[in-house]
């Protein structure tokens, strides 16, 4: 296929130019996205066991509730009822003291609660860890911090980011039709890096790009979810609910609220490929009160991150919204549950959870890649026995702020992950510690790679990442080896994984740092990869 020059040209400076506005962004909502996929593992592996009471069978879940509400009125606002034990759910049942909201509360502390052998409440006061939740809030805000009205920065910069991206997905596809049979997987290693470098970023951009389009229309639409359901609310719904079903209102007696039993026995009823995960109990004594049953299947495409959801009334025992079930929704919901599923990976189980993991990396390496390229199109080579030219100071500026912002996040996560036991007894507020240790170590890296300049920033914070990377199964085996530390390992085969899969990007972080460090001390001397000779 051919394409005159002059719109090529202007297709590959606005890939150029949206790529590299939104490129470092993105790597860090691509690489915090990808670990969201196994957010409960990472829970498993963070949380201490020491907060765990045990489990009740489903034969004592009615009595628990009724006894909870009994004793512990503030749980009436809202409650969780857990219906499967693992070891990121620290009890049959949870509660908060106090009114929620968008943003995270770092010193929220929860009440858990289950029933002794004599059914007697037992219940304490725990602050959770909020590992996972920081991580997919990195994911949403590309770690910038502030808010803007209701809703993070971060976010709508993302979504800002996510226009810019689905131009650069569009504008790379129309740069590559000209010679896409011919360079599709064209790999090319040598001493051309620069060419290796733009068929890698080419392959990994063409097999992946459905799930680019996908990713970057739904960003747009997550960030700007409020101005959009706004618009549709007062144009298109006026003063029907767009989301709360219609019921009446009415204050019920607590004495007859249905037994939660009798609730998942109506939402399997209605949903009976899905297995009912939890039941959420919002407002019991209000004038509309609600029950809401997260139901999951690997096989349908659900509305949540991990599970569909079916609304009931709690006093009449009925159910009132499916809209937010697969195959049960109105044309509106059919339509938008796919969207969510796909963003989410919210489908296929276990596989598709990988594959959405590598899907994931393969966007931060287009990016990371894009960088590259971006400032090996713009070096001064070294004329034939001529002198060393002087980079423009733009270029070795975006290399060192690319080598800064991508490897700095990298090294931050994985610190901050081994800070949740390293810290554990030390921390008054652990998830306090988690943000102080992540833009301790993000900044740390980013004037790091300033300072030192990026060939030999690269090859060091690579090394940091290996390091950050490798302590993650060494804190587990030193819990294992030496109990006296106070750290603990869970057995389970996720939180085995959570190592396995650390001990894994710490080789190829280790190999990444040496081939970094080969070409700054081997490479052509008129690359900003290369190291200053003394």
């Amino acid at each position: 296929m051919k394409i005159r020059s002059d719109i090529l040209r202007v297709y590959q400076a606005l890939h150029t130019w949206v790529g590299i506005c939104a490129g470092m962004l993105l790597f860090i909502g691509f690489f915090a996205g990808a670990l969201t996929m196994f957010k409960q593992p990472l829970d498993r592996w963070i949380s201490a066991p020491v907060h765990t009471l045990p489990g009740l069978p489903a034969a004592q879940t009615d009595a628990l509730v009724s006894t909870l509400l009994a004793e512990r009125p503030a749980a009436r606002e809202e409650f969780v009822l857990h219906l499967q034990q693992h070891e990121n759910i620290a009890a049959p049942v949870s509660w908060s003291e106090g009114a929620g909201g968008r943003e995270i509360d770092l010193s929220a502390r929860r009440w858990y609660a289950t029933l002794d052998v004599h059914g007697q409440l037992i219940a304490q006061q725990a602050l959770p860890s909020l590992l996972a939740q920081l991580i997919d809030m990195l994911h949403r805000t590309g770690g910038v911090p502030g808010t803007l009205g209701d809703e993070y920065l971060g976010v709508y910069l993302m979504g800002v980011a996510g226009v810019l991206y689905f131009l650069a997905l569009v504008s790379g596809v129309i740069l590559l039709l000209p010679t896409l049979v011919k360079d599709f997987f064209a790999l090319r290693p040598g001493k051309n890096r620069k060419r290796f470098w733009l068929d890698a970023h080419n392959v990994v951009g063409i097999a992946s790009l459905p799930y680019h389009i996908v990713i970057s229309v739904t960003v747009i639409v997550f960030a700007f979810h409020d101005q959009l359901y706004g618009g549709l609310s007062r144009f298109v719904y006026r003063d029907q609910p767009m989301f709360t079903p219609r019921v009446a209102a009415g204050q019920y007696p607590l004495r007859e609220l249905r037994p939660a039993s009798e609730l998942i026995a109506a939402v399997q009823r209605e949903a009976p490929e899905f297995e009912v995960t939890e039941l959420l109990y919002m407002g019991l004594e209000s004038p509309r009160p609600m029950v809401r049953a997260a139901v999951a299947s690997p096989r349908y495409l659900v509305q949540g991150a991990e599970t569909g959801y079916v609304l009931l009334h709690p006093y009449t025992g009925k159910v009132v919204d499916t809209s937010m079930l697969p195959s049960k929704g109105d044309p509106w919901s059919d339509i938008v549950a796919p969207m969510f599923s796909l963003h989410f990976g919210s489908y296929g189980g276990s596989l598709m959870r990988w594959v959405y993991f590598a899907f994931g990396l393969s966007g931060a390496f287009l990016f990371y890649s894009g960088n590259l390229l971006w400032v090996e199109k713009r070096r001064k080579n070294q004329a034939r026995d001529g002198a060393l030219p002087q980079q423009k100071l733009a270029t070795r500026l975006m290399a060192a702020a690319t080598v800064g912002v991508c490897l700095g996040a990298v090294a931050g996560v994985s610190l901050t992950i081994v800070a949740g036991k390293w810290l554990s007894g030390a921390a008054a507020n652990i998830n306090a510690a988690y943000l102080a240790v992540y833009y301790a170590v993000f900044l740390s890296a980013l004037a790091w790679a300033f300072w030192r300049g990026a060939a030999r920033a690269g090859s060091e914070l690579l090394g940091l990442c290996a390091l950050g990377a490798l302590a993650i199964p060494l804190t587990s085996l030193a819990a294992w080896l030496m109990p006296s530390t106070g750290w603990w390992a869970h057995g389970s085969a996720a939180a085995l994984g959570v190592d396995a899969t650390a001990l894994v990007f710490a080789a190829v972080f280790a190999w990444a740092a040496r081939l970094a460090a080969r070409r700054a001390a081997h490479g052509p001397r008129d690359s900003v990869w290369a190291a200053p000779m003394p």
